[in-house]
C-alpha cells in the first residue's frame, strides 16, 4: 500500500511539473509581439475599420485622399484585371492570388460581402501560411518598391548627386557621378571617390548654399549649379547641369556689349530710367547734346533731378514760371510712361531738340534727345522758297495750273482762280469745269486732246472762247516727270490792263509808245 501510494503521488507530481513546464512564463508572454492580419472593412467605399498593419499600409501609400482610392490604386497593379466590386457583388466571396511583386512577397486577396454594403478585404502572404502566422510583408513590399523607385530615379537623373562627411570624403554617389568619375579617372575607382566639383558648404542656419562650379574634361568645360544640404553630420550635394544657362548669360553679355557699342556711336542722346525713375543707362551723345557732367550722370540721378539740371543749364524751353515748368515735366513723364510721346524743344540758344519718350518693360521709360536744328532750318528755308514761288506765280497775269502724273492738281495761281472761279482736284474735273463755263468748240476740243496725250510736242497752243465770251488763248507745256502745265491768257484783257497802267504812268515803254502813236493818229 505504501509503495502504491508513493507511486500515485509521484505520478501526480510529474504531471504537474510537466504542465508547468509547458505553460509559458509571464515574462516571455510580454515579450511576444502578436502579428495581426491585414484586414480592411469598407461600407460603400468608406473605411469603417482596419487592423494596425492595414492602417500602416494606407499611410505608406499616401495620396490620393480617399482610403478606397489609395487601396484600389495599390491593389490594381498587383492584381491586374480584377473587378473587385463587381465580382464580390456576383459571388459574395472571392479569393485570388496576385503576381510576384518587386520584393519577396506574393499576395493573396480575400474579399467577402458581409451584407448591408459592408465589404471585408484581407491581404495575406501565402508563403507564411505554413508557419501558422500572418507576416506584414505588404508594408515591407511597399518599402522595397519605394526604395527601388528612389534608386532608379537617382541613377537615371542627369544631375550629379553625392554625399560627403565632415572630412569632405565622399561616402555615397549616384550612377551619374560614378560615370563621370570613371571618365575622368585614369585607373580603377576606389573609395573614397574623388571630388569632381568645388561644391559649397552649407551655411549654419541658412539650410542651402549654391555655387556655380566648372568641370573640365578633354579640354571641354562643363558648368554645374551646386546645391548643398546638411543631413545630420553629413552633407548632400546636388550638381545640376548649367551649360545652357552659361551660354545664355554669355550671349546676353555679348548682346549687351553690342548694344552698348551701338548706343555709343549713335548721334541721338539716350537716357533710360527704371521704374523708380533713376537713371540706369546713357550714351556719350547725351553728354554732347546736354553738356551734363559725366559724374552727375554716373551718380544715377532721378528723372526730375535730371530735368532740373537741364533747366539750370538752359537746355530746356524757358518756362513762364516754376509751377508751369513742373507741371510740364510731370506731363512729359506720364505721357512717356503710358505711350509714345514726342515734343519739340526750342532752346534759348537757338537750337531745336526733339525729345521722344517711350515706355519700357517693368515700368521703365526711355528718353531720346535729337538735335534737329539743321532739319528745322532746312524746313524753314524750303517753306520760304515755296512761299516765294507762290508769290511769283500769283504775280503772273496769265492763269497757270500744273497737273501731276496721275492727273492730280499740283499747283495753281490766283489768276487761275479768278478765271475759273474754283479749283479742281484732278484733270478730268478741271475739263468738266471748263466745259461748263464756256461754249465748247474746236479750240476746247484741241485743248482736251493736247492734255489727254501722255506724249507729244513739248508745247501745244491754241485759242478758245473764255468764260466771259472773249478770246482765250491756251498753252500746254509738258514738264519733267510726266507733269503738264496749262496756261490761259486773254489778249484783249491784257491790252486793257496795259492801257490802264499806261494812263497811270505804270505801263511798259513799248505800250506807252504804241498808245502815243495811236493818239497822234
Amino acid at each position: 500500500m505504501l509503495a502504491g501510494t508513493a507511486s500515485v503521488l509521484l505520478a501526480i507530481a510529474l504531471i504537474r511539473l510537466w504542465d508547468r513546464w509547458r505553460r509559458p512564463r509571464p515574462g516571455a508572454r510580454l515579450l511576444e509581439s502578436p502579428l495581426q492580419p491585414m484586414i480592411f472593412l469598407f461600407r460603400d467605399r468608406r473605411l469603417l475599420d482596419a487592423t494596425a498593419p492595414a492602417r500602416h499600409l494606407l499611410e505608406r501609400i499616401g495620396a490620393p485622399d480617399s482610403d478606397w482610392a489609395r487601396l484600389a490604386g495599390w491593389i490594381g497593379p498587383r492584381f491586374p484585371g480584377l473587378d473587385l466590386v463587381g465580382r464580390v457583388a456576383a459571388e459574395t466571396r472571392i479569393e485570388v492570388e496576385g503576381e510576384t511583386g518587386a520584393g519577396s512577397a506574393r499576395l493573396r486577396l480575400l474579399a467577402e460581402d458581409l451584407g448591408e454594403g459592408v465589404l471585408r478585404i484581407t491581404l495575406t502572404d501565402p508563403e507564411a501560411d505554413h508557419a501558422g502566422i500572418v507576416v506584414d510583408s505588404l508594408s515591407q513590399q511597399a518599402m522595397e518598391e519605394e526604395l527601388e523607385l528612389l534608386r532608379r530615379a537617382l541613377d537615371q537623373t542627369p544631375m550629379l548627386v553625392w554625399r560627403q562627411d565632415a572630412q569632405d570624403r565622399i561616402t555615397w554617389a549616384n550612377a551619374a557621378y560614378l560615370r563621370r568619375a570613371e571618365t575622368l579617372s585614369e585607373g580603377e575607382l576606389g573609395w573614397p571617390l574623388p571630388r569632381l566639383l568645388d561644391s559649397p558648404k552649407p551655411v549654419p542656419g541658412a539650410g542651402t548654399s549654391t555655387r556655380r562650379a566648372p568641370l573640365e574634361s578633354d579640354g571641354v568645360v562643363s558648368w554645374y549649379d551646386c546645391h548643398s544640404h546638411a543631413a545630420g553630420d553629413q552633407v548632400m550635394m546636388f550638381a545640376l547641369p548649367a551649360d545652357a544657362a552659361v551660354r545664355a548669360e554669355r550671349s546676353l553679355r555679348e548682346f549687351v556689349q553690342t548694344l552698348t557699342k551701338t548706343f555709343a556711336d549713335l548721334p541721338i542722346g539716350l537716357a533710360i530710367f527704371d521704374r523708380q525713375r533713376n537713371l540706369q543707362l546713357f550714351n556719350p551723345a547725351l553728354i554732347d547734346l546736354t553738356g551734363l557732367p559725366t559724374g552727375f550722370l554716373t551718380a544715377r540721378p532721378t528723372l526730375f533731378d535730371f530735368l532740373d539740371r537741364l533747366r539750370e543749364m538752359r537746355m530746356v524751353p524757358e518756362p513762364r514760371d516754376f509751377r508751369s515748368w513742373r507741371q510740364q515735366m510731370n506731363n512729359l513723364e506720364s505721357a512717356a510712361a503710358t505711350g509714345h510721346h514726342v515734343e519739340t524743344w526750342s532752346l534759348p540758344g537757338g537750337q531745336t531738340y526733339r525729345v521722344t519718350g517711350r515706355p519700357h518693360p517693368d515700368g521703365a521709360v526711355a528718353f531720346l534727345f535729337e538735335d534737329i536744328t539743321s532739319e528745322i532750318s532746312l524746313t524753314r528755308k524750303f517753306r520760304a522758297e515755296l512761299l516765294l514761288g507762290t508769290h511769283v506765280l500769283n504775280g503772273i497775269e496769265d492763269a497757270l495750273a500744273v497737273f501731276g502724273t496721275g492727273g492730280q492738281l499740283a499747283i495753281s495761281n490766283e489768276a487761275y482762280d479768278r478765271l475759273w472761279g474754283e479749283k479742281s482736284a484732278s484733270l478730268p474735273e478741271a475739263l468738266q469745269l471748263w466745259r461748263s463755263r464756256i461754249e465748247p468748240g474746236p479750240g476746247f476740243a484741241a485743248l482736251g486732246q493736247a492734255l489727254s496725250l501722255p506724249e507729244g510736242e513739248p508745247q501745244d497752243q491754241g485759242a478758245m472762247s473764255g468764260p466771259d465770251g472773249r478770246l482765250l488763248g491756251w498753252t500746254v507745256t509738258r514738264l519733267g516727270g510726266g507733269r503738264r502745265m496749262v496756261r490761259f491768257r486773254a489778249p484783249e484783257l491784257r491790252q486793257e490792263r496795259e492801257a490802264e497802267a499806261a494812263g497811270n504812268g505804270h505801263a511798259p515803254a513799248e505800250a506807252r509808245a504804241d498808245l502815243a502813236v495811236a493818239g497822234q493818229k
